[in-house]
């Protein structure tokens, strides 16, 4: 896969070139069905602060909520808590998720369309880049887009584009037409605007669904990450975005994180997904995991994390017992 080829919506935003990354080893296409993982061990459920139990899934979906070796689920309301005993558990538990989901969304709708994150997130996926995903999964119904992104060159080292690209995009067949980046020659707030005009193009083309609830851009999966100040996508704790309710992307010139300059999606869009797995893993998240799962208390200064709440869809936490440690009920775990 080139980088030259990206797309940002054809049809809609302005072409001009891409900066080179290294080139991807060319792989072939792969059109064959997902072939399903065999059941692993179910995993037992336990209540932590919830007065009712999550719904489960259909099955095969359910079965990735309950097949990973030594893990633990919880039900917190509508979210599901899955605590694994390490990271590589962790990772190939996801891979084995997200296929599922990709071969339900492909057969249902012929597009599965995925939104990534920054962070460690990618290094998490690295098991859908192995067999039997490489060649089971059918990549060419995968559309990527990503949650945030920080406004500097594709080839830069702080954008979670080239991140994606070096780690796992680089490394499977899906086409690059249908890999939407941001048009990094553009200002935070243009590029904001070009990269929603690119989600309404691609609505009315019928590749991304819409929520009949919210009637915003439902997005099949969003694979999330979590700063250990409990933000998500580029949604800072106690910064005005957090309020933002009309605009489906939006910008950010002073983040507190650097680099400053930023866009991201807003939470009526999060909100609006029919799938959302976030992955939190290491001992410097736990504070926010206990804010966000252990405290029972509500608050005015909600974290971002905390308002990652779907209107239609399922949440669930992929964490480790490092991220989990401060939690109540850690010794049930």
């Amino acid at each position: 896969m080139r980088s030259s080829a990206v797309s940002p919506c054809p049809a809609v935003l302005p072409s001009h070139r891409w900066p080179r990354l290294p080139p991807a080893r060319r792989l072939p296409a792969i059109l064959r069905p997902l072939v399903p993982a065999r059941s692993l061990l179910a995993v037992r459920k336990i209540s932590l602060l919830a007065p009712k139990p999550l719904r489960p899934c259909r099955r095969p979906i359910s079965a990735m909520a309950s097949e990973a070796i030594s893990t633990t689920a919880v039900a917190k309301g509508k979210q599901e808590l899955l605590v694994f005993e390490s990271e590589e558990e962790l990772a190939v538990s996801l891979a084995k998720y997200t296929a599922e989901l990709s071969e339900k969304f492909a057969r249902e709708r012929g597009a599965f369309t995925v939104v990534l994150s920054g962070g460690s997130l990618i290094k998490s996926l690295r098991k859908l880049v192995e067999p039997p995903y490489l060649e089971s999964v059918d990549w060419t119904k995968w559309h990527v887009f990503w949650v945030d992104e920080r406004v500097v060159p594709k080839d830069h080292a702080d954008s979670n584009y080239k991140l994606a690209y070096d780690g796992f995009l680089c490394k499977v067949p899906i086409p690059p037409g249908q890999v939407y980046a941001i048009n990094d020659s553009l200002s935070a707030e243009g590029a904001a605007g070009d990269y929603e005009t690119c989600l309404k193009q691609l609505v009315k083309t019928g590749v991304v669904a819409v929520s009949s609830t919210t009637g915003f851009p439902k997005f099949d999966l969003m694979l999330l990450g979590m700063g250990p100040d409990g933000h998500v996508a580029s949604l800072f704790p106690g910064h005005p975005l957090l309020n933002e309710n009309q605009r489906w992307v939006t910008f950010i010139k002073h983040s507190p994180k650097p680099p400053p300059e930023r866009i991201t999606f807003t939470f009526p869009v999060i909100n609006s997904s029919a799938y959302v797995a976030l992955v939190v893993t290491g001992a410097g998240k736990a504070g926010a995991v206990h804010k966000a799962l252990g405290s029972g208390q509500s608050s005015s200064d909600m974290l971002p994390v905390e308002m990652v709440s779907l209107k239609d869809g399922k949440f669930s936490w992929f964490t480790d017992k490092a991220a989990v440690s401060l939690l109540q009920d850690r010794a049930s775990l």
